[in-house]
């Protein structure tokens, strides 16, 4: 079967899982840069765009073949839902009820457990600028409440902008929280990403535990913020082994409607930026510390840790068990709308 062309969106098979059919799908601009996408887990798969010098390169982690995502556990390039981060102790009461969760993270739930959305075959919809991938989740599933109908869009400027759109409705009162999971790496012919500046437009974060559930407590980021600053400045080196960040920061401008500045990551040697703009609340940054794989990367390399950091922005982790956080419930008749626009530029 030849590729499918609508506008500037081309789309080919790429396999199937489960018994449904999945493709890959392109969306280019008019200078020739382009992203990938596959309706598996509505996967972001490839991002090219040029240095300072006009040489492509793909600035996020992803594989170049379907089999590598079916057997991913680190969640590269995916949709996360029905709940990104994590609920502590996989479990949650909403107005009495208490609904249980998949245990898959020790004894949390992470990322909507095992039915999560990064896993799933999703319909399509290409249009002439943009492509959606749609699907039904069940009252239930994965032990969250209400019938889920679920939608994500994506759209490639000429501006070299990454729009990302999140909606659903449900049919029963629920908590919902959805990001996308790609790994930026802007210079992946440099390795790591441990030389890549980093600023959050944020001075606040959330206090966790050891296995990074939210203790409640809203903190400064006195000590651990981002302006600026290299990721290997905050890595901390024990021997042989490494740790790096994984921390939810909120916004300066949190409470602020539409799209706002998040932040922005630069990288010296080839001169390419990524500005993060949002509509959710805060972003959480996590610097791959346990990134692996047993498949080659689309580069044709081995994935290590620190070779891409997450930018997922989203609503705070584990709302449901915190008054004091913004809710992430979710009522029958109220939409749930959030965007996010990843732009890529070359520094001067």
């Amino acid at each position: 079967m030849s590729d499918l062309t609508q506008g500037r969106i081309s789309y080919k098979p790429w396999g199937t899982h489960g018994g449904k059919d999945v493709f890959l799908f392109k969306l280019e601009s008019a200078d020739g840069t382009f992203v990938e996408i596959t309706n598996y887990g509505a996967t972001v798969v490839a991002i090219l765009v040029p240095d300072r010098n006009g040489k492509l390169a793909n600035t996020v982690i992803g594989f170049p073949s379907l089999e590598g995502y079916v057997n991913d556990r680190c969640y590269i390039g995916s949709t996360i839902g029905r709940y990104a981060n994590r609920i502590g102790g996989a479990a949650f009461t909403l107005d009495g009820v208490a609904f249980t969760l998949d245990k898959n993270d020790n004894q949390n739930n992470n990322h909507g457990g095992l039915s999560g959305f990064h896993a799933k075959v999703f319909d399509f919809y290409a249009g002439t600028d943009s492509v959606s991938f749609s699907l039904t989740s069940a009252d239930g599933e994965g032990g969250f409440p209400g019938q889920i109908d679920f939608r994500v869009t994506y759209s490639w400027t000429d501006d070299h902008e990454l729009h990302i759109r999140f909606q659903a409705t449900t049919d029963k009162k629920t908590v919902l929280n959805f990001t996308n999971h790609a790994y930026f790496n802007l210079a992946p012919d440099q390795g790591d990403i441990l030389e890549h500046e980093l600023t959050l437009y944020a001075d606040k974060l959330l206090e966790t535990d050891s296995g990074y559930i939210p203790t409640g407590v809203i903190a400064q980021t006195t000590g651990n913020d981002f302006h600026q600053t290299r990721i290997r400045d905050r890595v901390k080196f024990t021997g042989a082994s490494q740790t790096g960040v994984n921390r939810y920061f909120i916004l300066k401008n949190d409470g602020a409607t539409g799209l706002r500045p998040a932040g922005i990551l630069k990288e010296g040697t080839s001169g390419r930026s990524l500005e993060i703009s949002t509509t959710y609340p805060g972003v959480q940054l996590y610097t791959g510390d346990y990134l692996e794989s047993k498949y080659l990367s689309s580069g044709f390399k081995q994935i290590h840790p620190f070779d891409g950091l997450c930018l997922e922005c989203q609503h705070y982790p584990d709302a449901p068990h915190h008054g004091n956080f913004p809710t992430t419930i979710l009522e029958p008749g109220q939409p749930y709308d959030q965007h996010t626009v990843y732009k890529f530029g070359v520094q001067a």
